[in-house]
């Protein structure tokens, strides 16, 4: 199964309500397919006066520079929706996390204790699928600039990769961190239930 079809059925059957939130692969793929996989520049030994006045040329270069240059901007629009929407939602995680603590620290009666322990494991798996956003839309980042590539000859890959490898989308360090936490929160609570 294709990429494109892949994230479409699994944002629909997992992320409903983060649909608007992952990468527009189809939108890229689209605009990557407007690139003329004739136009890559053909290496030459000698330039000849033929080439230099051929104003067809001068157009298509343009031309296909003009629709490079769309790519690379929805790629970056579409980097920046993600991380801002990853970005976010650790953000809450972390208050939603301190909550957590708090109200473990003054529980006063077994029923809280249930509560608690519900509560948490809920947002133990918030969290395990905003990883899997982050793998999903990894994936299709890396996917797309390698068909770039692969379409246009020319490589945005190595100035765009290093930049997408630094964002946060990419470093799950943090939401790991989180879950650990969560999962001692629960490991004590749990022990604490026992006779």
């Amino acid at each position: 199964m294709k990429y494109g079809k892949r994230l479409r059925n699994e944002v629909e059957r997992s992320f409903p309500e983060w649909g608007g939130n992952f990468i527009s692969y189809k939108q890229l793929k689209k605009q990557l397919n407007l690139i003329d996989p004739l136009s890559r520049p053909r290496k030459r030994s000698r330039i000849s006066i033929g080439d230099i006045f051929d104003a067809g040329n001068g157009r298509d270069d343009v031309n296909s520079m003009r629709v490079n240059v769309g790519f690379t901007t929805l790629l970056g629009e579409e980097l920046q929706k993600v991380n801002t929407f990853y970005i976010d939602k650790e953000e809450d995680y972390i208050i939603r996390l301190k909550e957590l603590q708090d109200m473990e620290a003054n529980l006063s009666c077994h029923r809280e204790m249930l509560n608690l322990q519900k509560d948490i494991l809920e947002f133990h798996g918030e969290m395990v699928l905003l990883l899997h956003y982050s793998v999903l839309n990894s994936t299709g980042f890396v996917k797309i600039v390698k068909k770039h590539k692969k379409r246009s000859g020319s490589s945005i890959h190595v100035s765009f990769m290093p930049r997408v490898l630094e964002q946060p989308i990419f470093s799950t360090g943090l939401l790991y961190k989180l879950m650990k936490e969560c999962e001692a929160m629960l490991y004590r609570l749990f022990l604490d239930d026992e006779p």
